[in-house]
């Protein structure tokens, strides 16, 4: 193709960051299910939602001292500091995790979801800091897919050391540890060959105010936002429910935490499998709004399914079709409806949703689990919380069908 030629250092360059990503992933998906596990083996699933309402405050925090520090150091010395500051707390848990307690598992869970987010954030902010607009179209794609393939070996792999029985679940975080030794090995190694020289351009900085102010003087972008904002506050109803079902079909913790692993890597592969698959296919014969209407329209069925017959199988139906969906054609649907709109429109507006809109829907979400299942005088079961997805689905097909609209005038009014 025309204008698309690779050079050398280029693969080379996309090769080295698809390892880096690869073992990121492949490191968290150890400690994930772990911490999913533990945190059932001793609170149970239904003080999840209090969890998760901690770990979006501390999240803010952590992410805005995060964002504090990029100012004063380079994105690399960050990274191997962010990187050895995990490996010694992934060391303190290992030995607390020993001597077990509530308080430990409840830290341990929101450790793993910083990390999560710490880490993939510091990857793409290195990575865009070394790569121009024009080349991270190019490789973007390719260098992400390491994620995918860490997160389905990462859970295979778990899976295979439980049930060998060659670790139990507090020795997954000895592997993660060994995983983050070797990142920190290879940053070394690769910043020295000037792999990491940054780009030297300067990135606009959106603000709070600007992108709320983007939000709200843009319809299309405001229902782009709305679709991403319930799917936000129905994620956390689904992973109640699961949870819920994991809680009750395992009694034994290793034995439930290499059933997370082994459910997380297939949802990787299922994702992959879209990916590469459904995708294609859906875009090109029915469009991009037929796209990101498959994940609530099948979250509504599996949901529907699991409240007739709530078991860990529908349970596992239904978290597929939220995050299995999330992770592959919702989201490739979604960048697609960027594509006519301005780039600092789009910058600004992204900015406020990851860092505030995504956190205050999660916490919303988990708010109404709390509040219909334990603060209301008449509360209601785990299973009829399914009527409450239900009803957001419905919420999200109809901002779709108002955004099918708004993406049909725009379209139109593009150039051709």
């Amino acid at each position: 193709m025309k204008g698309f030629v690779f050079t050398g250092s280029q693969v080379w360059r996309a090769s080295i960051l698809f390892i880096n990503f690869f073992l990121i992933i492949l490191a968290y998906y150890h400690i994930k299910p772990a911490s999913r596990s533990l945190f059932l083996e001793y609170l149970g699933a239904e003080y999840l939602p209090y969890v998760w309402i901690g770990t979006a405050l501390i999240l803010g925090l952590a992410i805005s001292f995060y964002h504090r520090l990029l100012e004063r150091c380079s994105r690399l010395n960050l990274v191997l500091g962010t990187l050895a500051l995990f490996m010694g707390l992934l060391f303190l848990f290992h030995y607390l995790l020993e001597q077990q307690g509530k308080i430990t598992a409840i830290l341990f869970y929101i450790f793993v979801d910083i990390f999560s987010v710490v880490l993939v954030e510091q990857f793409w902010s290195l990575t865009n800091s070394i790569y121009r607009i024009s080349d991270g179209k190019r490789w973007y794609g390719i260098v992400g897919t390491g994620g995918l393939l860490g997160g389905v070996l990462g859970g295979k792999m778990a899976q295979g050391w439980l049930e060998k029985g060659w670790l139990v679940t507090s020795d997954l975080l000895l592997v993660a540890i060994a995983i983050l030794a070797i990142l920190v090995l290879l940053n070394l190694v690769f910043a020295r060959i000037g792999v990491y020289n940054e780009n030297t351009e300067k990135s606009e900085i959106a603000h709070f105010h600007e992108g709320w102010e983007t939000l709200i003087k843009n319809r299309y972008l405001l229902l782009i936002a709305a679709i991403l904002l319930l799917s936000q506050m129905a994620s956390p109803l689904v992973e109640y429910k699961f949870m819920s079902m994991v809680q009750v079909s395992f009694s034994q913790l290793d034995e439930r935490t290499g059933f997370l692993s082994g459910f997380f890597a297939t949802l990787g592969m299922i994702a992959i499998g879209i990916n590469l698959f459904v995708t294609p296919f859906i875009h090109r014969y029915f469009g991009i709004i037929a796209g990101l209407t498959l994940q609530p329209f099948c979250l509504f069925i599996s949901t529907w399914g699991f409240y007739l017959h709530p078991n860990i199988l529908t349970a596992q139906i239904m978290k597929i079709s939220d995050r299995g969906l999330a992770y592959s054609i919702n989201r490739a649907s979604r960048e697609l409806l960027y594509v006519p709109i301005n780039s600092l429109h789009i910058y600004q507006a992204k900015a406020w949703i990851d860092m505030f809109g995504y956190r205050l829907f999660k916490v919303a979400g988990s708010t109404l689990i709390l509040l219909l299942t334990q603060w209301l005088p008449i509360r209601i079961s785990t299973v009829e919380l399914s009527w409450l997805t239900m009803g957001i689905c419905m919420l999200w097909l109809v901002a779709i069908y108002l955004l099918a609209r708004e993406h049909r005038l725009i379209i139109q009014a593009s150039p051709a």
